[in-house]
């Protein structure tokens, strides 16, 4: 015992001497965890938005990007997103983790600033997803979202967070406002209308089958939420603290103002609604969370609720099929968000906005945002247009109407009677024997 304590204060003092700081270290380590628990928070609010047919696959596209995006993280997104000085793009200087070690970056070990950074890598290309449930080939969709997070994603964050030219023009998103939410709900606007409409659009509401479900994602996105803006920070100081209860009003504003607004139309707040209101509330704090006073993250809130609120209400009655409204709730919400954190960021938190004299901050807000839409928008059709080469990017209307849970996946979320379909191949009969005994399996080709 008396040998190992001089080893441990030898490696505690190295450690300090590097830089590092144990309570900055601890709350990065919660706050990457709380970001990468929002993943499955996500798959579970889309997947009750959707009907019973697809909720695995819904759920599922999801479930992948941590798989895939954050695997191609490691290796090549972090270094394309934080390396070199470059204006534009990052570099190779950290491919496979050459040189991101143990060593300081910040307050924090370099290793655990890259899986911070990964895990929202991860929940951006996840939110894609919403737009294109029951009609995309998973394997293209698996492809779409490994080319999207290196080629669209990481240029995007070396822009804003590597030291790009947004970061150089002054530009605020403090935890992906443009990044992150404008992002997604361009790239999320560009495959819809590349896709095109469900079967079933216009002719079938598109109802929840799990309200429940929703709500528990609601629920787990806004705690993973605090990790996702508070830990934007990248220490455990007054900045994530500001940021923190930044994360908990603006949500609790529009989700006043959302049920309002429902009951002065309808006469009824639904849950979902409700649940969107939430969402909508964090997308729109999340570039403003370390800039904003808590009064102002109210008025953020409560501003940015109507143009989601109106588009979610006009959509449906478009040719438009973003299911699950993407574009509305994180490409609106974004937009909004990061405008009006020109109009309200205050010069106690380190640059002043329109409300304090410097209006100039809401032209480069206007700038980023511009810049964020044009980006996601030539980049994602062009890898779809590339994608669509070699795979088939929709499924057949045979397969859409059964439900991409059998078809893609094989695969029932709820089992019914005595058990799930099994999918055959088309050749076998419908009626199979399994260890001597007749089965009466039905295919269900």
């Amino acid at each position: 015992m008396s040998k190992v304590i001089p080893i441990m204060i030898a490696l505690t003092g190295t450690a300090w001497a590097e830089g590092i700081q144990s309570g900055d270290t601890a709350w990065m380590l919660v706050s990457t965890a709380l970001v990468l628990l929002m993943t499955p928070a996500l798959a579970f609010f889309y997947g009750g938005l959707v009907p019973q047919k697809n909720v695995l696959n819904t759920m599922m596209m999801s479930l992948a990007s941590l798989g895939v995006v954050g695997i191609l993280w490691v290796m090549f997104g972090y270094s394309l997103a934080f390396g070199g000085s470059n204006a534009y793009f990052g570099n190779t200087d950290f491919f496979f983790l050459n040189g991101v070690g143990l060593e300081a970056k910040g307050n924090i070990p370099h290793v655990l600033f890259l899986c911070f950074q990964g895990s929202f890598a991860v929940i951006t290309a996840a939110l894609i997803s919403g737009a294109v449930i029951g009609r995309m080939n998973f394997q293209a969709y698996l492809a779409f979202i490994a080319c999207w997070s290196l080629f669209i994603y990481a240029p995007m964050a070396h822009w804003v967070w590597g030291g790009g030219w947004l970061a150089g023009l002054g530009a605020l998103d403090f935890a992906g406002g443009t990044v992150v939410h404008i992002n997604a709900g361009i790239a999320a606007l560009v495959v819809t209308l590349f896709l095109g409409p469900r079967e079933e659009h216009g002719r079938r509401a598109l109802l929840p089958h799990n309200v429940p479900f929703v709500l528990l994602g609601t629920a787990l996105l806004w705690f993973g939420w605090f990790g996702f803006n508070a830990g934007s920070a990248l220490e455990a100081n007054s900045l994530a603290a500001l940021a923190f209860v930044n994360t908990m009003a603006a949500p609790m504003a529009s989700l006043v103002t959302w049920m309002l607004i429902d009951l002065i139309r309808t006469g009824k707040a639904t849950a979902v609604g409700a649940a969107t209101a939430v969402i909508v509330g964090l997308v729109a704090v999340t570039p403003a969370a370390g800039h904003v006073t808590p009064l102002s993250a109210i008025v953020i809130g409560f501003l940015a609720t109507f143009p989601s609120y109106y588009a979610l209400t006009v959509r449906p009655r478009t040719k438009l099929d973003d299911s699950l409204d993407v574009f509305a709730g994180h490409g609106l919400g974004g937009i909004s968000g990061a405008l009006l954190t020109g109009v309200f960021a205050s010069a106690k938190f380190g640059t002043a906005g329109a409300l304090e004299g410097n209006i100039k901050l809401v032209g480069i807000q206007l700038v980023a945002v511009l810049a964020a839409m044009a980006f996601s928008a030539i980049g994602t059709l062009a890898i779809l247009k590339v994608i669509s080469i070699f795979v088939p990017l929709r499924i057949d209307n045979k397969d859409e109407r059964r439900g991409l849970d059998l078809t893609a996946h094989g695969e029932e979320a709820y089992v019914t009677g005595e058990g799930a379909i099994l999918v055959l191949p088309d050749s076998l009969p419908s009626s199979v024997t399994i260890n001597g005994a007749a089965n009466g399996v039905k295919s269900a080709s």
